[in-house]
């Protein structure tokens, strides 16, 4: 897989490249490179190409550590609120 095609603003290597980046400006740019992974993309797999690409970073660097987090499980996504969560929560009338 081509790392142009992953980190297509190179958001990911110049994180790397920065001294003293902090694990809250890591998780920044991580949302902002995972609003931007092209349509169809899969994200798992784009961050595991990452981590093999830059694993040779110290283990402590904050963005390794987003990275992982990136592909912990993830909770199924479920829609809450809405007409019918509203009209569920309302007591029926007599």
């Amino acid at each position: 897989m081509d790392m142009n095609s992953i980190d297509r603003k190179g958001l990911i290597r110049e994180a790397y490249r920065i001294d003293g980046i902090t694990y809250g400006e890591c998780r920044s740019i991580f949302l902002d490179w995972a609003l931007n992974l092209p349509d169809g993309q899969d994200s798992n797999t784009a961050i595991t190409h990452l981590l093999d690409a830059y694993g040779t970073a110290p283990e402590s660097h904050p963005m390794t550590a987003v990275l992982r987090e990136g592909l912990a499980d993830k909770p199924d996504a479920k829609r809450r609120g809405g007409r019918k969560a509203r009209l569920e929560a309302k007591p029926s009338k007599p």
